[in-house]
């Protein structure tokens, strides 16, 4: 038998066996929850308060006891017991840097590198690419698929894979299918993480496994995930839980995705572990709450789950949601040329809302678009101009349209001749 389908088929039994020691619903099993995170040999590492939902921003049900830090950090750090030696905190819409510690310093991302492949993909090609697998794929070290060579398997099932259980061998099959080369791919992964802002990131290959050459920053990776939830689809791959593939060569037919923060955490939606000797453990955690949304990084952590549940239960202290433009808000009158009236109210088509941050960093500018004067004639909920929020770097961070109330016919030519006559002597 194929040594590959032999251990296919052991892992398979694996995964019956702890599926039947699940508990039900889809909850991670409370045994699992620190399964990735046992204290450093050698280190002594205590407990501190656990977690609850009472004092965190945890799910009913679940609780983690933290384990104090061992690694020294700087005496100022708000946030001395997350482990990372790379970490950063911001709001996705605005790119508001909440916390940071080291962001900018070049660190091996691991698996993480997938989030990019995810966004490379989904911006050139679509989910119903059927994939032929290779040999470069087959031969994937690492975490795996379990792929075989000659397998044809739709683009977007590939896409789950490797964001759920990080399957390498899928990685390798999506860049190859839609780069040509694994090389060609990781140049168009590092070229539009630069255009994207993340312009001290390297990519050398499309799933994050050891290169000197290929690197990133927690800031950079942070900004990568808050452009990547704009995308179509990149949210409901990165936050799903569990799917089911008839390709998968186990009984099961299932991926269960390996980010426990899905579980844990209140509003999480998303992203991607990762890990490797030389990375350590890496952690990219989206999560929204009442409206806000953040994006939290951990890079070389001791304690993955322990150190993004601090950082955004930091976060989402010092942020909230406030309604800066309501839906149906009068913004002027107008005056009305050529018309049957002299002038009308313009509003909002809709609301604009944006976070406001506890350190007073709101430098939101209103910038209204309108024209000074309309002419009729006018119809009712005609768009006549914006009003949009713009951020400190001049980057819009949001608009709104602004419409008519009412309609307004053109007076006649005999009262536009007469008003003009009557203007002259005035």
């Amino acid at each position: 038998m194929d040594f590959k389908k032999f251990w296919a088929a052991i892992m398979a039994s694996a995964l019956v066996m702890f599926g039947a020691a699940a508990e039900p619903m889809g909850r991670m099993p409370a045994s699992e929850l620190m399964r990735l995170d046992e204290a450093p040999r050698g280190e002594v590492a205590r407990p501190m308060q656990t977690l609850t939902s009472e004092n965190s921003g945890l799910n009913p049900g679940y609780s983690v006891t933290p384990i104090q830090n061992t690694r020294p950090v700087a005496p100022d750090d708000a946030l001395p017991n997350v482990t990372a030696t790379a970490a950063i905190v911001i709001e996705a819409s605005t790119g508001h840097v909440i916390y940071e510690r080291n962001p900018d310093l070049h660190m091996y991302p691991a698996s993480t590198t997938k989030m990019m492949t995810l966004i490379t993909a989904l911006e050139g090609n679509a989910l119903d690419e059927i994939v032929t697998v290779g040999p470069g794929a087959y031969n994937a070290e690492g975490s795996t698929l379990w792929l075989d060579v000659g397998e044809r398997i739709p683009l977007g099932d590939l896409l789950y894979g490797m964001m759920l259980i990080s399957g390498n061998d899928g990685a390798i099959a999506i860049a190859e299918h839609c780069g040509g080369t694994v090389a060609d791919f990781a140049a168009r992964m590092t070229q539009r993480a630069h255009d994207l802002g993340a312009v001290n990131t390297n990519f050398t290959n499309a799933n994050g496994l050891p290169d000197s050459n290929h690197y990133t920053t927690a800031r950079d990776l942070a900004t990568l995930a808050a452009y990547g939830l704009t995308l179509p689809h990149f949210e409901e791959i990165c936050s799903a839980k569990e799917v089911s593939f008839g390709w998968i060569h186990d009984a099961t037919k299932l991926l269960r995705n390996e980010n426990q923060m899905l579980w844990l955490y209140r509003g999480c939606n998303g992203i991607k572990t990762g890990y490797t000797d030389a990375a350590g453990r890496c952690l990219v955690t989206s999560a929204k709450q009442n409206g806000v949304q953040l994006i939290a990084v951990v890079l070389d952590s001791l304690y993955i789950w322990n150190d993004s549940i601090f950082l955004l239960d930091y976060g989402f202290g010092r942020v909230s949601s406030q309604t800066l433009i309501e839906p149906g808000q009068v913004v002027k009158t107008l005056p009305i040329t050529s018309g049957r009236r002299k002038s009308m109210q313009v509003k909002t088509a809709g609301e604009i809302i944006l976070p406001v941050f506890a350190d007073d960093a709101n430098a939101y500018e209103i910038v209204y678009d309108l024209p000074e004067t309309l002419t009729a004639p006018i119809t009712s909920g005609e768009t006549i101009g914006k009003i949009r929020v713009v951020l400190p770097d001049g980057r819009e961070a949001a608009a709104v349209d602004v419409v008519t109330t009412a309609d307004v016919e053109q007076k006649s030519f005999f009262r536009l001749v007469l008003n003009k006559i009557r203007g002259l002597f005035a």
